[in-house]
């Protein structure tokens, strides 16, 4: 491989992926250059490319051809034309907020790109954009997000998606010190959300019917348990008028209505987790004479980006901790069908530079 050349990792669906050659890009207007140090994998990347049986060649389920990865992070190795030296640098270490709008929309006025409303202009990385799963990416100036020292580059990749949509649903319930949290699906969103939850200062629980997850969840500290009945839980929660709290993070239907049902009353309801339907069997017993508040969540503001940065800085929270597999690009192929499995936390995949400091930590 050429200096000029690099490795991207590219969907076909039916669980199929091809690592390729590509030309390395070069920074157009108001971009730049990023040399890869992270890109961890996600659910959606599953459910709407590595899984489906034909990927779409438009649209918001994706785009044939493109590099995969939408949770990236890395190093300004060039800058375009128009970057204002004064804030951007080259070796500058920096997070990609997943989504690049249109800029002029309402939505994009408040930092809220995942919602940007062009028809044209609003492009993911990953799916109508190159994204992550390559060992470069073009990124424009107005979606980055500067990685404060100390944390590493598989922090901030994981920040760029997964753990700040679980800090969006965290900010979005209120959670204080006053507050017991019940988090149904640990997944890598949900022990996301109960770290954050704890820092905090609320008293935190799972709920995880897988057992390797729930193991990877007790293994961070967080108290995590599975059973499906409700007089169990309160029991085991120690609070018998049910948690102040839940945040639904699996997005399964009898964990949704479970968490309503167990909920106190004046509780606050954040749906987060993506898929399926809700049938509530009273609306009026389980939701209007409990004055329930329900909430959905997608992914955070770029602002809220930031903000969260700066928090995991100053709690000394490494996202790092919810890491069990780290694979370079020539392994894309390997690294998804271990994501695919269900029995890991999150996988990330690194240069080999990122490689060698994680297996170093590791040992």
């Amino acid at each position: 491989m050429t200096a000029n050349k690099m490795l991207g990792a590219v969907f076909h669906g039916k669980r199929t992926v091809e690592v390729k050659e590509f030309p390395v890009p070069e920074p157009q207007v108001g971009q730049v250059l990023l040399k890869m140090h992270a890109s961890s994998l996600c659910g959606s990347d599953l459910r709407c490319m590595y899984r489906v049986d034909t990927l779409k060649s438009t649209g918001p389920d994706g785009y044939k051809g493109v590099i995969g990865g939408h949770e990236p992070c890395g190093q300004i190795v060039k800058l375009g034309p128009n970057v204002n030296e004064n804030d951007w640098k080259v070796n500058d270490r920096v997070v990609v907020y997943h989504i690049h709008g249109c800029g002029n929309c309402r939505n994009c006025r408040a930092g809220q790109y995942i919602s940007c409303s062009s028809k044209t202009d609003r492009r993911a990385y990953g799916w109508q954009r190159d994204g992550g799963n390559g060992q470069y990416i073009l990124a424009d100036v107005a979606d980055l997000v500067k990685l404060q020292e100390p944390l590493t580059y598989i922090d901030g990749s994981m920040i760029a998606c997964g753990l700040s949509t679980a800090y969006a649903a965290t900010l979005r319930a209120q959670i204080s010190g006053r507050d017991v949290v019940l988090i149904t699906g640990m997944g890598p969103v949900g022990i996301g959300a109960a770290l954050l939850a704890e820092k905090e200062g609320a008293t935190v629980f799972g709920l995880e019917i897988d057992a390797k997850r729930r193991e990877i969840a007790q293994g961070l500290g967080i108290t995590t348990f599975w059973t499906d009945n409700e007089e169990e839980i309160l029991a085991r929660i120690g609070e018998p008028l049910g948690p102040s709290v839940v945040i639904d993070c699996s997005g399964n239907s009898g964990a949704r209505l479970t968490g309503l049902k167990v909920a106190r009353e004046w509780a606050r309801i954040v749906f987060v987790g993506e898929g399926n339907d809700l049938h509530i069997p009273s609306v009026s017993d389980i939701i209007i004479h409990k004055s329930l508040a329900i909430y959905g969540s997608w992914v955070s503001s770029i602002q809220q980006m930031e903000d969260l940065v700066e928090k995991l800085v100053r709690w000394g929270l490494s996202a790092e901790s919810m890491v069990t597999d780290v694979y370079t690009v020539d392994q894309a192929v390997d690294a998804y069908k271990k994501f695919d499995s269900g029995q890991t936390g999150k996988v990330v995949i690194v240069s080999k530079e990122e490689a060698a400091r994680w297996k170093a930590k590791s040992t």
